[in-house]
């Protein structure tokens, strides 16, 4: 479906542990014109993260009234705490022309598309179960019961892969990076987009 703003909608989800936030900053950092919304949530702030940042930290009752109040495009309970993406923000990026990604899990991916049904989702797995169980040891933040239960949340997760427009499998990051940066590119080539943003280019090479 084609999309009412200038910028595009992408979706990334990914179980816990699959490398999704490292292969978005390499993104970013690759490709310009393309950012992250910064989505609320309940949970409490990791180490070396900062509040409007990575993420807008508030606190439960905060997160219930903005819930009623209808300013989320999507939220959903993950690991006991709550995220939400704040939908005017998003709608203020694209309409700047900005390519904007949310970093949401496959609940929040299937509350988007029903709203925004333009959005570009892609899915990122790990190459195996072992190397996925290794990742969350080795972030050394978790115990083992809790890093059990994100194996078995991970499960659960991993079977909605179907859902999504593409699957990218993060076993070599390099080309991973590649992969996620020639689906964005990809996007931005398709006639629909470019007749968005080239108008004046267009109308000049058709003009008589």
């Amino acid at each position: 479906m084609k999309s009412p703003y200038s910028g595009q909608l992408y979706i990334f989800s990914a179980p816990s542990g699959a490398g999704k936030t490292s292969l978005v900053e390499a993104l970013l950092k690759s490709t310009k014109g393309i950012r992250v919304s910064v989505s609320h949530t309940t949970r409490a702030m990791r180490p070396g993260e900062e509040n409007g940042v990575h993420y807008h930290f508030v606190d439960v009752a905060t997160f219930e009234k903005m819930v009623k109040a209808g300013a989320f495009l999507e939220e959903a309970k993950v690991f006991d705490n709550y995220y939400g993406t704040s939908q005017q923000a998003v709608e203020d990026q694209l309409g700047r022309g900005e390519d904007v990604i949310l970093e949401i899990d496959w609940q929040g991916a299937q509350q988007v598309r029903q709203l925004m049904p333009y959005a570009i989702s892609v899915f990122i797995l790990p190459p195996s179960r072992d190397a996925l169980e290794q990742r969350l040891n080795a972030r050394g933040q978790d115990s083992s019961e809790i890093i059990a239960r994100r194996m078995r949340d991970a499960t659960s997760d991993m079977a909605h892969y179907t859902e999504f427009d593409y699957l990218v499998i993060n076993d070599d990051f390099d080309e991973a990076v590649e992969q996620l940066r020639a689906i964005v590119l990809a996007q931005r080539q398709r006639t629909e987009v470019l007749v968005q943003r080239e108008r004046a280019t267009l109308a000049a090479l058709l003009k008589s």
